[in-house]
């Protein structure tokens, strides 16, 4: 049976997106500053959920591809 993952979209931190993303911190800074236009400043240390969802629009929502070495890689 396949197990379902899905990300939470909630008031993340910078750390806790670079971490989503698997990117550095000094990435994940310049990648929100490219959108900073759409999202607006954020108040304190979190990103709220509409911030959060408009990264997750523009970057694409993180994911992990897993295979075994028995699968072809057809991408």
């Amino acid at each position: 049976m396949n197990e379902i993952k899905g990300i939470e979209v909630r008031p993340y931190m910078v750390n806790e997106l670079s971490t989503l993303y698997s990117i550095s911190e000094p990435t994940m800074r310049n990648w929100i500053q490219s959108i900073n236009d759409k999202i607006g400043e954020r108040v304190g240390r979190y990103y709220n959920v509409r911030q959060v969802k408009e990264m997750f629009d523009n970057f694409g929502v993180p994911f992990v591809i897993e295979f075994s070495d028995t699968d072809p890689l057809n991408f």
